[in-house]
């Protein structure tokens, strides 16, 4: 049984501390001494995102699962220097020359891993992460075993793109003021982008959002947010990065995606040699219990291919 499986470290918050100065907020489950996966969350999510049933799934396959908060979220370094930019600017693309950019982000992760002690790691990313861990790969080959980007895309602005009724609820949502209207919100916004026929799924955004409220101060985590969206506008079309990548990979996307149109997963695929891509019929832009058998069997198949590659080579 899956909720059986022993886990080397407790399931609370630890914290390293990196060279660029930032602090980043994680937790490690499964053996040390096994293989790493990092799992990287996307915009404005906590590392309490990820579906249990998905972290459990990987250790079972005898892999080391880390997770964590992305600079500007969580319990991880938030940088309160950097007023975020007006959302009208961001709209039209302006974003100061000294905001951080998507590269930076790929930089902790690496920075992480080598705090640790670990030399190499699958990386997976969906959506924001997504584009981290493509960069990783294409910044740090020498540390990758194996890429993984969950309905990403790759900055081309022609690809990828959110629908118009995304765009909207997302340039109009506000800092909520209590624990409550976060999860009002979450729920309105989910409703939206994720499938809300899954059986449960509204108590686990509810949930999620519980823990999250409990992490991070709410105003900082809304900032956060709007920084993150603009490093993502920094960051441009990282397509010249995805050329360079020839570290195994595995694109996966769903056909119903609202926030980030399919055609940012093809793009990503076609950009990157070897690429595997595969669609997920209805699957729209959420990770949950529904969609975690197939997500397990696409990634630990992709994970043991690679694994198998490097130890024949």
């Amino acid at each position: 049984m899956l909720h059986q499986i022993p886990l080397a470290n407790p399931l609370e918050d630890q914290f390293a501390d990196l060279p660029n100065g930032m602090r980043i907020c994680y937790r490690s489950y499964g053996q040390n001494e096994r293989p790493t996966i990092v799992l990287i969350a996307g915009l404005g999510l906590q590392l309490v995102s990820w579906p249990m049933t998905f972290i459990e799934g990987l250790v079972a396959e005898g892999l080391r699962v880390l997770t964590l908060d992305n600079r500007d979220m969580g319990r991880s370094t938030h940088l309160t220097q950097t007023p975020p930019p007006a959302r009208w600017r961001l709209l039209m693309r302006m974003v100061p020359n000294a905001h951080y950019q998507i590269a930076d982000m790929a930089d902790d992760v690496a920075q992480l891993l080598e705090v640790l002690g670990i030399s190499k790691a699958h990386v997976l990313g969906m959506s924001m992460g997504g584009m981290i861990a493509q960069n990783f790969a294409a910044q740090h080959p020498e540390k990758v075993l194996s890429l993984t980007s969950i309905f990403s895309t790759t900055g081309n602005t022609r690809v990828g793109f959110a629908a118009g009724s995304t765009l909207l609820r997302m340039l109009f949502r506000k800092a909520p003021l209590t624990l409550e209207d976060a999860q009002n919100d979450y729920v309105h916004l989910m409703r939206h982008i994720g499938n809300s026929k899954v059986p449960g799924i509204e108590l686990a955004w509810r949930n999620y959002i519980a823990q999250a409220w409990l992490r991070a101060n709410h105003v900082q985590a809304q900032q956060g947010y709007e920084r993150q969206i603009a490093a993502i506008v920094a960051s441009g079309d990282r397509s010249a990065h995805l050329y360079r990548i020839d570290t195994p990979t595995l694109v996966i996307h769903g056909d119903q995606d609202r926030i980030v149109h399919p055609s940012g997963g093809t793009a990503t695929a076609r950009s990157i040699s070897g690429a595997q891509m595969q669609t997920l019929m209805g699957m729209r832009h959420q990770i949950d219990e529904s969609i975690t058998p197939d997500l397990l069997r696409l990634v630990i198949g992709h994970v043991r291919a690679a694994q198998h590659a490097a130890a024949t080579n």
